[in-house]
């Protein structure tokens, strides 16, 4: 997906427009790297003037590419044997690649130099040195990433400080303090950007379009980027976060969702399934994340090097993104499908009668055994594809491998088959594939891992029991726990096996390339993970708890530990405590809460005050907020009664009979 300004057509991608694996965008034009290794560039292919320079004409043989970086009129390739390529504009040199061009492990490029980073830590740079953009600082050692602004230059080393030099007419060299625990560096033309180990990104230099104000909150950002006088942040939701200068909409982006149960991560984009059949994609690979419609009715999904799978209700499966080799191209018929997996190129699918479909090897350049299922083709219970390696369970509890662990590009052939598990090969019940290795759990809990072990993919760490699930990623495993942990190892160059505070209450994880996803559960669906909700069983997003009791509100009043007679939400002891209402009788019950007597209203069957009381002829207020009746007479008192009149007849007659005489 491509935003922003257009005049020189370098948001156009051209067709066909799949395959890219990654993305860079130079002053007015645009470069995307192909799975395949070439590079496709568009946009302007000459100076502001019109003067033709060539950034976008990609050099022959176009292959063989792993890295790209576009500068204002110049364009950078590193291949696969550590080389680097260079066109386009070359008025400052900036083109001119230093002898000797080899060991290189990653690029960049500005308005006029570029840089490259060497396999022993080293920079080089050229080009442009007026400001001294490419004089790197001794001592020139323990770099691990690399940036370009446009007079200026920053390097991440390995302690987690940043380094910066060139111009610092606007301070973009002076990294604020603590210059530590910084885990990626951006430049924009006068700023530079710096993330955080903890999520924060610290911005600095010039400030002429809000460039470096970072918005609130500024934390869970695993990602950075920085353009002319805008930056963009990657969060760890997914989201992505623009600010700055927006004359042409550069910083408008889709906002983040919620409300997912299940996820699963491709080489640059994710999708998570919604609580309502919906699937949600974002990232770097624009076909893979137009879920078809209507996007609704999904129970599973999967997702391969550049596509995507989704198993509905029905039975059936829907794919999209590339389908450069048929991996999309769902086999007939579409219906009784009970699982999905899919790999680099290739896709399965389980049937419910146990049978495994496999698609996407249509061509010598695809196959290389992963979709030829070996006989017999069923009961099979479970299914993983890797990059050109295949895995199913059985039903008696064994596993199958097919495919290729390792290819040889040039030859198009398979170096080492895949192999099955290590004896003895019972009691499986999942398998994950990973580039090339495997997993498989077993009913005791324990998981068993073979193939390529370079980075340690391969070592379990123990104790190796209490797992519930598994995923591979490229060279990387994650095994989930019972108590809802999760255990990374193996390759972790982007930090894929560090698995983010607080580690407990996952209920699934999902591996990509180089990147994994942690699912939390969150049943009544507020945005707090159960495992740290102090009401998981009603919604509670604030996480009111007046009495700090460890028991949200919403919660304490619906299990009866908390009356709120008002209903307002506050339990009615918090509410008197907080001065939200009185209690001028002092019995545990805001007073608006009690029956004034004489109205007719009978809540609770509460106490009246003495205020009430006084309402009543009688004096008295009963319970039910009625007026105790005066005193009935008793026969002792009709005695006295009967006395009194007797002796008021007496007197009447007295008084007529002394008159009279």
């Amino acid at each position: 997906m491509a935003w922003g300004w257009d005049s020189f057509g370098q948001t156009n991608v051209p067709t066909p427009n799949s395959g890219f694996v990654a993305v860079a965008a130079g002053g007015y034009h645009s470069l995307g790297l192909k799975a395949d290794g070439s590079i496709m560039a568009w946009g302007a292919n000459t100076d502001y003037s019109g003067n033709y320079v060539g950034q976008c004409d990609v050099p022959s043989p176009n292959t063989g590419f792993v890295a790209i970086a576009a500068g204002l009129l110049h364009s950078l390739g590193l291949k696969g044997d550590g080389s680097i390529v260079a066109w386009g504009d070359n008025y400052w040199g900036q083109i001119n690649v230093p002898t000797p061009n080899s060991d290189f492990v990653a690029i960049a490029a500005s308005w006029g130099h570029s840089l490259g980073l060497k396999t022993d830590g080293s920079v080089v740079g050229w080009g442009r040195n007026y400001e001294g953009q490419t004089n790197v600082p001794a001592p020139n050692t323990d770099f691990i990433a690399i940036a370009a602004g446009w007079y200026h230059s920053v390097g991440l080393k390995a302690d987690g400080s940043i380094v910066g030099w060139g111009w610092n007419g606007e301070g973009q060299t002076n990294v604020p303090a603590p210059n530590s625990d910084f885990v990626a560096v951006s430049a924009g033309r006068r700023s530079s950007y710096g993330l955080k180990a903890d999520g924060s990104i610290v911005a600095w230099g010039q400030n002429y379009y809000g460039e470096t104000n970072v918005p609130v909150q500024n934390t869970g950002f695993i990602g950075i980027a920085a353009g002319v006088y805008h930056g963009l942040g990657l969060k760890a939701d997914g989201s992505i976060v623009a600010w700055g200068y927006n004359d042409h909409g550069q910083t408008n982006v889709p906002a983040p969702n919620s409300s997912f149960v299940a996820v699963a991560a491709g080489r640059e984009h994710s999708l998570s399934l919604k609580a309502d059949g919906s699937i949600v994609a974002w990232g770097a690979y624009n076909l893979s994340l137009l879920v078809p419609a209507p996007n609704t009715g999904f129970v599973s999904l999967t997702r391969g090097g550049y596509h995507s799978l989704g198993l509905k209700d029905d039975g059936s499966i829907v794919g999209w993104g590339s389908n450069s080799y048929g991996q999309i191209n769902i086999p007939a018929p579409n219906s009784e499908f009970v699982a999905v997996a899919a790999g680099e190129i290739h896709s399965l699918g389980l049937k419910g009668d146990g049978v495994i479909e496999a698609w996407g090897c249509g061509n010598p350049e695809s196959d290389y055994g992963q979709c030829n299922v070996p006989s017999p083709i069923s009961p099979f219970v479970a299914i993983a594809a890797g990059e050109y390696h295949s895995l199913g369970v059985k039903a008696d509890g064994s596993v199958v491998a097919w495919g290729c662990l390792e290819i040889d590009p040039d030859a198009l052939e398979c170096l080492y088959p895949a192999p099955g598990p290590p004896s003895p090969n019972t009691g499986f019940v999942a398998v994950a594939a990973g580039g090339a290795h495997s997993l498989g759990l077993k009913t005791d809990g324990s998981i068993v891992a073979w193939g390529s072990n370079a980075y340690g993919e391969t070592n379990v760490p123990e104790p190796n029991g209490g797992f519930v699930g598994i995923a591979a990623g490229w060279r990387h495993s994650l095994g989930l726990k019972v108590d809802g942990s999760i255990v990374g190892w193996g390759y972790n160059n982007a930090g894929q096996t560090n698995v983010p505070a607080p580690n407990s209450g996952f209920v699934a994880v999902a591996a990509g390339r180089e990147h994994s996803i942690g699912l939390k559960a969150d049943g009544d669906s507020d945005g707090v993970p159960d495992v740290s909700d102090n009401c998981p069983l009603l919604p509670n997003p604030g996480q009111a708890d007046c009495d700090n009791d460890g028991k949200g509100d919403v919660c304490a009043i619906y299990e009866g530990i908390g009356t709120d007679c008002n209903a307002n939400g506050i339990p009615d002891d918090c509410d008197i405590a907080g001065t939200t209402s009185q209690d001028q009788n002092s019995n545990g019950v805001p007073d608006e809460c009690e029956a004034q007597c004489g109205n007719g209203v009978v809540q609770g069957g509460e106490e009246c005050d003495g205020l009430q009381a006084a309402n009543c002829a009688s004096g008295v207020c009963r319970a039910d907020c009625t007026c105790e009746p005066p005193a009935v007479p008793t026969i002792s008192d009709w005695g006295l009664v009967m006395m009194a009149i007797t002796g008021l007849v007496a007197g009447s007659l007295h008084f007529r009979r002394k008159k009279a005489h």
